[in-house]
Parts: structure tokens; sequence; C-alpha cells
């Protein structure tokens, strides 16, 4: 507390009379943010130090996991259930997968993994890269055409599955003929997909000698694994995770946040994204902090998994805090000892609530795209901040947001042909210059180098350069502060105002108890722009309506009310808990392609039961909207 009563008077003292206002309150700002802008440089330049170290020696992620197995091969690196993983038993389970498939493949050829989430996951990928081969984690939720794809894009030569997965591999063997299949079991002696290798059986007959002389022929910026966009506006995309950009995302969140190596995460998350298998996983492979992992999410076992296993910090993603909060209370909500939460997603209006319930004293949340270049992380629990950035730290950290077209969130030139830059409270797409020669600032793209270029922006502030467009629309704050406002695309306009789907989506969800709800615009014939629609998910059909229109109502302006209610009976859900928005907003409110009841919130200010009178109505513009 000393510190900030000395900065305020020093504040009080700098924003004399002899200053202009405008002057004052730079200083003002200056003063009052220095605390976190001095500890942000400060673990800002430790993690890009120890970059440099690591790409100027030419280390690869398996040479510094094998360098903490040299120093502790006896720490717990991960915990799954009731197994204890040591470094040096996840360093021989990783050595015998590379030795068994360094001569079934060339160098640089990808292996397509789907596991759930074990050790024996980032065991798999991390023996393939020791014998230079790149993984693409799969989706495990992924089947038939979309599972084909995932694999093809990819351009794998294998597929590793276990017995888990084994039905969803034998619907499109078929398909991917030419690919030799693998399967690993979790139990001894269980069927073997007719066509597939066992790979059990092959890594008992395998030594974990280390694969020393491959690992030395590694080098920073060759692939390391590829992830895949979650798929929710289409077919999914698979990015290219380099060793150099998944030390930086690990070891970024790991130097932000204070975390230590004393530490002991809890990570229920998917290992196949980013959250899970790079900020999560990550923190084991390459910073010697034993990591939790959890088979899938579970709402119920999250706060006693975290008390049983000794916890001091976990993880989020999505929704999983509304889920939490969901839960009845129970005494392990304050039983633990989890001082920091970390992960992207918890929304502003549930923060408070969460941190005072759970008694969780940082919240760190984050903000970056698996692909791009340009990153924020909270480390100070600023209530809805995604992360900062010194308004005066532009140059050394070169990102920014850009104007954009509210109406069709194209990015707004001026006169000479440059993009223009948003002021604070004024929101706009987040970009990141994009600089090779930095490993904070590259950008790796996508295997599809077609899809790369869609997301690269040119001559943005000067002719010749180039910057990532994360396609998200976010807010800053005098302060620098950042907030999450928007998917470019997902806000939509009605009755000539612009809607923004996740704030919407908060009141909805807020008012029918933290259940799930996705908020999008349908076209209606006869009307400009798009009519606001919330998909609900209520398999038990005893949502109250009623209740619902009185809190639409009183938290939301007419125009952002959705004028449709879909109540849903199943959750077409990503793997990061986000909700399929495409499908539901192709389908819109037509009561002919849609068996769910759906609601109309007519002029008296209540949801009633589409009919299909009403519906017609509405089409031919008998009801004015």
């Amino acid at each position: 507390m000393l510190h900030q009563i000395v900065i305020s008077i020093l504040a009080l003292l700098l924003a004399g009379i002899f200053l202009s206002e405008s002057r004052r309150k730079f200083i003002f700002i200056l003063c009052k943010t220095l605390p976190r802008d001095i500890l942000g440089a400060f673990r800002f330049m430790k993690v890009n130090a120890l970059l440099w170290w690591w790409e100027t020696r030419f280390y690869t992620v398996a040479k510094i996991f094998t360098g903490l197995v040299e120093a502790h091969p006896d720490k717990i690196a991960f915990i799954f259930e009731d197994q204890e993983w040591t470094y040096k038993a996840l360093e021989d389970f990783s050595n015998r997968i590379g030795r068994y498939f360094r001569p079934k493949m060339s160098r640089s050829d990808s292996v397509a993994l789907i596991m759930e989430s074990r050790a024996e996951y980032v065991g798999t990928w991390l023996g393939l890269c020791k014998a230079n081969f790149v993984t693409a984690l799969v989706n495990t939720n992924l089947r038939g055409d979309v599972l084909v794809h995932s694999i093809k894009v990819a351009g794998c030569k294998a597929v590793i599955f276990s017995s888990d997965y084994k039905e969803a591999i034998a619907e499109i063997k078929h398909k991917i003929p030419e690919l030799v299949l693998y399967q690993w079991s979790e139990r001894k002696n269980l069927p073997i997909l007719q066509g597939a290798m066992d790979l059990n059986e092959g890594l008992a007959a395998t030594e974990p000698e280390p694969l020393l002389i491959d690992i030395s022929v590694g080098n920073p910026r060759d692939k390391l694994i590829y992830i895949y966009t979650s798929g929710t506006t289409g077919l999914p995309k698979a990015a290219v995770i380099s060793n150099l950009r998944y030390m930086l995302m690990s070891c970024g969140v790991y130097s932000m946040l204070g975390l230590k190596s004393s530490d002991r995460i809890y990570n229920s998350l998917p290992l196949y994204h980013t959250a899970g298998g790079i900020v999560g996983a990550g923190q084991a492979v390459l910073r010697g902090v034993t990591v939790v992992l959890r088979r899938r999410f579970s709402a119920s076992q999250f706060w006693p998994d975290c008390v049983q296993y000794e916890c001091t910090v976990a993880q989020y993603i999505g929704e999983i805090c509304r889920y939490l909060l969901a839960v009845p209370r129970d005494l392990t909500d304050t039983a633990h000892n989890v001082r920091l939460m970390y992960g992207n997603g918890l929304r502003p209006q549930i923060w408070k609530p969460f941190i005072e319930r759970f008694r969780v004293k940082q919240i760190g949340e984050f903000y970056g795209a698996t692909e791009g270049n340009s990153n924020l992380v909270n480390i100070d629990s600023r209530i809805g901040a995604v992360g900062f950035v010194p308004r005066y730290a532009r140059s050394l950290y070169p990102v920014a947001l850009l104007k954009v077209d509210e109406s069709n969130g194209e990015i707004v030139r001026g006169p000479d042909g440059l993009c223009i830059l948003c002021e604070p409270g004024e929101p706009g797409v987040f970009v990141g210059k994009i600089n090779p020669k930095k490993a904070v600032s590259d950008f790796s793209g996508y295997v599809d180098k077609n899809e790369s270029e869609k997301k690269i922006v040119r001559d943005v502030f000067k002719k010749g350069d180039r910057v990532f467009n994360s396609g998200d629309i976010l807010v800053m704050d005098e302060y620098g502060y950042f907030y999450f406002k928007d998917r470019t695309g997902d806000t939509f306009r009605w009755r000539g105002e612009n809607v923004a789907t996740s704030e919407v989506e908060a009141v909805i969800s807020n008012a029918i108890g933290l259940r799930d709800a996705v908020v999008y615009g349908v076209e209606v014939s006869g009307n400009e722009g798009k009519a606001g629609m919330a998909a609900i998910y209520d398999p038990t059909q005893n949502i109250n309506l009623d209740e619902l229109s009185e809190k639409v109502k009183k938290a939301l302006p007419t125009y952002a009310r959705p004028l449709f209610v879909r109540v849903l009976s199943t959750l077409p859900m990503t793997g990061t808990f986000k909700l399929k928005k495409k499908d539901l907003q192709q389908e819109g409110f037509d009561i002919h392609k849609i068996k769910e009841p759906i609601y109309f919130f007519e002029k008296s200010g209540k949801y009633v039961r589409l009919t299909e009178s009403l519906y017609n109505e509405i089409l031919q513009e008998k009801i004015r909207l």
C-alpha cells in the first residue's frame, strides 16, 4: 500500500497548474499504471531473454525437456487419475515412441494423434518430435468427413489413435487407405482394429534409449505440432506451431503470471487445443511444473480434484467458470489452495461473483489466437480485461486496434490508403505487426498457405508492412487495458444499431440461471439488417419464458432484445466449450426445418410459441418487427 500512496502523491504533485490539461492527464495515467507497467516490462523482458537464449543455442522443445529429465528425473511431471508420471518415466515412454517410428517415415512427416487427455498423449507427440516428425493434434470430437479433412489437410502419413476412438477410425479408414493406422490401448489384450498396427506391442519391443543424434539436428523454428481451429464457422484449419512458438506461449504465461516450478496446475482441458496442450501441459514440458490432467472436464469434480491433488493453480477456458458457478455450493468451494486461475473467456458479468465465491486471489485472463502473433495477459486481475499494453510502449510491442466499418466488419482506411488507429473507448479489430525476426511477432500461419494469406493485412501503419488480423473486436481504455467485445461478423445490425452478440449472450445466460446460450442475427424478409435470435440449451423444457422476457426488457435496449428464442435439446459445442453458431444461424427461425420449440417476442413484451400462422404472418410482413 505504501508504494501506491507514494505514487498517488507523485501524481498529484506532477499534475500541477503549470501543465496543460492533456499533459496532466497523461502524467496521472503514467503514474497510476507505473507499478503495473514496470512489473509487466520486467516479466516480458524475462520471456524475451529466455527465448533469445534458447534460440541462439538451437534449443528445441525436446532438448529442453531432456534437460529437465537430467535435472530432476524423479520429480512428478504429470498426474493422471491414480498414476504419477515422473520426468524419467515420460522420457522413457517418449523415447520408445521416437525410436519405434523413426525408421517408418521421413524427417518432417506428419502424424495424426487422436487420443484422450492423459500423460501418454504428451509422451506420444514429444516422442515423435524427438524423431523430427510433426504431430497433428486432432480434435477427438470430430467424425466422418470432417475428421478425414483434418487428417488430410495436415498431410499426415499415419494415424495414432487410442482404443476409445477405434469406431471413429473404423468409419473412415476406407477414405484414408494410404495411411498406416496405429492403435494404442489403455488396457492389455483389447481387440485391435482390423488393418491397424498394435502400438503397445511395438513399444514393448523398443528400447527407451535417448535419441540424442536426432534431437541434435533440430532447430527452434522447425515445425513441432499442428493445432486446429475450433471449426465454429467452417472446416477446421491446421495452425503451424513451431518449437519457438510453443516456447513463447507456455513460457509467456509462466513468466507473465508469476508461476513457480513448485506449483501444481489443475488442467482439465483437452490437450488437442492451445490452452490445455501448450499453456497447460507446456508448463511441465518446459518449466518443470507438475500438471494434473483429467480425461475430460467435470464441473462437479473441479474443486474436489483441486483439493485431492493439492493444486495451487488451475486453468479455465470458455464457459467453464460459468459452469462452476452453476454447481451447488460445497465445502470444497473454499477448501482448496488455488491462488491463481488462468485462461480466457471469463465473462466480466460473472468475474466478481466467481472470485468472491471461490476465493481465488488472482485471475490471469489472457487473449490470443493459436496461430496469431498478438497476445495479451492480465497480470493484475483487472476485472473484465484480457490484458494491457502501455499506451507509450506500442513500438516495443506492436499491437493495435484498427477502425472497422461496424456494418460489415471491414477495416477502414484513410485518404493515404493506410489504416486508422482507434482512440481509447473506440472498438476496433485487434492486429499484431508481423516481424519474422522476433519470436513474439512472427506469424507461421496455417498449413494451407491460402488460409494464412487471408489473415494478413498489408499497408497498415506504413506502405509495405504486414499485420496479423485476429478477427476480434476489442476496446482499449485510457489506461491501456484491453477488453474483448466480439468476433468480426458476430456483431449484427438491427434497427440501425449494431448489436454485439457476446453482450446479449451474457444477459441471456444470467437471466436463465447460467445455462448455455448463443446469440446470432437472422434475416427476416422485408426488414433491413438481422433480427436477434437466441438458442438456449434446456433439454428439460422448463425454462421460465416470462421471467426471461422481463429480464431481457430490463437489461437490453429494444434493438438488442432477441426477437426469437430457440430451445435446444442437444448441445452443438466445440472442444473449447463454444456453441457452434453457423448451423444454427443457417436454420434461422424456420419452423419447417426445426423440430424444437421456437418462441417469438411479441409486442406485448412476452415470448409466445411460434406457430405456423404466426410464422406465416411474419414472412408475409403482416407483423411489424
